[in-house]
């Protein structure tokens, strides 16, 4: 809660009339009195002179500029002027107005750019000296001097005010960019943080729910005729929904922010192909594996995506290519490169079911991470028939 001075500036910065409006009728007040205090002084007897209506009406007029100073500074100062030197043509002292003037320079200064306070201030000064001039006072130096003084400082204040708000608003305006930025950031990390997710969601859940489903199936039907092979369907199956609930627990420690490092097991890489591969011969995919080339240490996500590919590309034959396709993975070790090709010589593109299943959202994760990494990547059926996902990944720059 504010204090009280505190919401009495906050009334007034939101009303800037009223203080204006009082403080011009201080100064017409002010500038009436002076008029009159030589009179005062000049008259023991009582009798009363002084200045005639048309004086009293500049002084009130003047003064008065002061109520519009924010909003026309360099015209109000321009009207204050006029009235300096009209008073000094009625024989009046000009700087009887010079107080406005002085709040005038000071406002014009604050709030107007550079060319136009220079002009109030060369105009002012203009003024006084055309007023000194009339009233015969032109050889007064020291109160000139005086004059001049004050006046450069106020509008030198007036101009430290001006810089002062346009640097305070810069550091603002500078804040809402670099808020808005990072705002930007934020949303953009938040979601390739959910397009990672959903696409090692998808690689975890979807393969091994499709080998579970294909052994189910494969128990379903041998359970009256061989029992002993039902079992070890499912068998497969209980252990397949182990390594499945273990995946989903790393995974789910990867994402929590409190989970302890040492309770996160390394992903998967291009070294646990092989097991995949063994995995899908049980699951009843005949499926041959070739490494070629000289294996070398691989950057993670390179590891992690071509394991991914050979996943996503295997669980799609072993859905769509027919109970008697035949799959063939390629891991070649090249200069430069990993290239990774998974093919089967299934029903391929030409059924309805696998066009609608092969794209789904395992290739679009696949896409994503072969291009997250700047590889190539080519997914389609082969010229002699069943279908074939190849990509290649660059090594050179890849840290």
């Amino acid at each position: 809660m504010r204090n009280p001075p505190g919401r009495l500036r906050a009334w007034l910065h939101d009303r800037p009339l009223l203080p204006d409006t009082v403080l011009a009728a201080a100064l017409a007040v002010t500038a009436v009195l002076c008029a009159y205090l030589p009179v005062l002084l000049d008259a023991p007897d009582g009798r009363l002179g002084g200045p005639g209506g048309a004086a009293l009406v500049l002084l009130a007029t003047g003064s008065l500029t002061v109520v519009l100073r924010r909003r026309r500074p360099f015209l109000m100062l321009s009207l204050a002027g006029l009235g300096c030197v009209t008073l000094a043509a009625l024989g009046q002292s000009g700087t009887l107005l010079w107080p406005a003037v002085l709040v005038l320079v000071y406002t014009a200064a604050a709030r107007r750019g550079l060319a136009l306070s220079l002009c109030g201030l060369v105009w002012s000064f203009t003024c006084h000296v055309v007023s000194a001039s009339l009233t015969g006072a032109l050889g007064d130096w020291s109160t000139h001097l005086l004059v001049a003084v004050v006046t450069m400082t106020l509008w030198i204040v007036g101009r430290s005010a001006r810089l002062r708000r346009a640097y305070l608003a810069e550091l603002r305006d500078r804040a809402e960019r670099v808020e808005s930025a990072r705002e930007a950031d934020t949303r953009a990390a938040r979601a390739e943080e959910r397009s990672r997710i959903a696409r090692e969601l998808h690689d975890v859940v979807a393969h091994h729910v499709s080998v579970m489903t294909v052994q189910a199936s494969a128990a379903r039907r041998v359970l009256s005729t061989n029992p002993d092979g039902a079992g070890e369907a499912l068998s497969a199956i209980e252990e397949m929904g182990r390594t499945a609930m273990a995946e989903m627990r790393n995974l789910v420690g990867v994402l929590r922010t409190d989970a302890a490092p040492a309770e996160r097991n390394p992903q998967p890489g291009v070294g646990e192909i092989p097991a995949l591969v063994a995995q899908m011969r049980e699951a009843g995919l005949s499926t041959q594996l070739w490494i070629e080339g000289e294996r070398s240490p691989l950057p993670p996500g390179v590891d992690l995506a071509a394991y991914r590919l050979v996943q996503e590309a295997l669980t799609n034959s072993l859905r769509h290519a027919g109970p008697r396709a035949r799959a063939r993975v390629t891991v070649r070790h090249e200069a430069g490169q990993l290239a990774v090709r998974v093919e089967d010589d299934g029903r391929g593109a030409g059924a309805a079911p696998v066009a609608g299943g092969r794209a789904g959202h395992g290739l679009v994760g696949i896409r994503e991470r072969v291009a997250l990494y700047g590889g190539v990547l080519r997914i389609g059926p082969r010229p002699e028939g069943g279908f074939e996902v190849h990509a290649r990944f660059p090594l050179k720059d890849v840290r």
